[in-house]
């Protein structure tokens, strides 16, 4: 446990020294292209850039917490933390997927679609991701509210932040982490897997030089290996863990607290990695 924390604050630490500035350089020249030309798919990376960049924030506190016995922080930082680290992992998943949207029906429908390629309809469509992520966001904090229990959802036993759960509070969690997983992982990875799909298959066929076709290549692969290695094991665990807390047989919560705090550990090392992931992601023209 010691080496895994340990390994996590060291990664956490290069995520900020790494990530801090070179999301703040993406922003900044993406803000200098919206002034000369704003396209949808420049808006839907601004976005992607605000999320990371909220992500890194918010890696300090996750480091404190990491770093102590206890949490000793103020008890509304650990729900307010949660709601930004854990969030944008699925606001940059459902960013990735307009952007595959966009590149489909530019690729398979160029003429019809510039009919509706316009800045409107994608600051529209990012403020619905904003809004969608935020509403699951809420119910945590209804979910958390509304249970008559002497410990938080959220905080567990009141000192430490989103580990050692009860058995019932596992109970609950189990499957509203299942259908964040379905509507904010699954349901973009299977769409932005058939728009690359059918991406790759127009362009294959179509007149355009070797060089473009190839770049077109590695962004989907560059894309869909985002999903795949960086959000698909954090994914993945809340379908084990809905399916060890809800058996058929109906036998009752099997994960004890000490299980979930060891999960708990692996997940953020995975969430820190995929700011590196998705870095290299804008190194590869994504």
């Amino acid at each position: 446990m010691e080496a895994c924390k340990t390994i996590s604050l060291v990664v956490y630490g290069a995520t900020i020294f790494l990530g801090l500035p070179a999301n703040a350089m993406a922003l900044y020249v993406f803000y200098c292209h919206a002034k000369t030309r704003l396209t949808p798919n420049l808006i839907y990376m601004i976005n992607l850039c605000l999320s990371d960049l909220v992500f890194v924030l918010f890696l300090p506190l996750k480091m404190l917490e990491m770093g102590q016995v206890d949490w000793g922080m103020p008890a509304f930082l650990c729900p307010l933390y949660n709601l930004f680290h854990f969030g944008t992992i699925y606001t940059s998943a459902c960013f990735l997927t307009v952007v595959s949207v966009g590149r489909f029906l530019g690729a398979v429908y160029p003429i019809r679609y510039q009919v509706y390629k316009k800045p409107l309809y994608s600051c529209l469509i990012s403020f619905g991701i904003w809004s969608l992520v935020g509403f699951h966001g809420l119910l945590l904090f209804l979910l958390e509210n509304s249970r008559d229990t002497s410990s938080s959802l959220f905080a567990g036993n009141g000192t430490s932040c989103y580990t050692n759960f009860t058995k019932d509070q596992l109970y609950l969690l189990a499957p509203v982490r299942l259908e964040l997983s379905v509507v904010l992982f699954f349901l973009p990875l299977a769409i932005t897997s058939f728009c690359y799909v059918g991406c790759i298959r127009v362009l294959v066929s179509s007149h355009l030089h070797i060089r473009k076709k190839r770049r077109a290549v590695r962004v989907a692969v560059a894309t869909l290996a985002v999903f795949i290695f960086c959000f698909a094991p954090y994914n993945i665990s809340h379908v084990v863990a809905h399916l060890v807390q809800h058996p058929i047989s109906h036998n009752g919560p099997l994960i004890t607290s000490g299980h979930s705090q060891a999960e708990d550990e692996n997940k953020t090392l995975q969430m820190a990695l995929r700011t590196f992931c998705l870095s290299l992601q804008r190194g590869g023209g994504i």
